[in-house]
């Protein structure tokens, strides 16, 4: 299986108003290291994983609402509960419809799966992996 992965970060504020979440009940804030990888089990005809340039435009597209927001006032997310999981599988939806929509490039039709991955810490991560189609 080949991949390619592009990254990149977005800073956020919010709130996790849940007992379970303890003191991340009230607001704060948190900076997340986004990583994207993209499989496939063969190379398209020009030896890519997906187009590297195009991959990373449509990710900063993808988190520039989101990035320096309070994601309690984003319309979009209104009434969720944006724990790092939640929000993997958030932009793992929004990767997957460019991919879909052909903002990748005309070969990336021949993905398998994409892996977003969020960092919220040097020793936290969550991720959400699944498959195009």
């Amino acid at each position: 299986m080949f991949a390619l992965e592009v990254r990149d970060h977005i800073m956020i504020a919010h709130s996790l108003p849940r007992p379970v979440f303890g003191p991340a009940q009230g607001l704060h804030g948190a900076t997340f290291i986004v990583d994207v990888a993209f499989f496939r089990a063969e190379l398209d005809q020009d030896n890519l994983v997906v187009d590297i340039g195009l991959a990373a435009d449509a990710l900063k597209q993808l988190l520039a609402p989101l990035n320096y927001q309070n994601l309690d006032a984003v319309p979009v997310l209104a009434g969720k509960i944006t724990t790092t999981e939640f929000l993997a599988r958030y932009i793992f939806d929004g990767m997957r419809a460019a991919v879909q929509a052909g903002a990748l490039g005309p070969y990336a039709g021949g993905l398998d799966k994409i892996r977003v991955s969020l960092e919220e810490s040097h020793v936290a991560r969550a991720w959400y992996e699944g498959t195009i189609a």
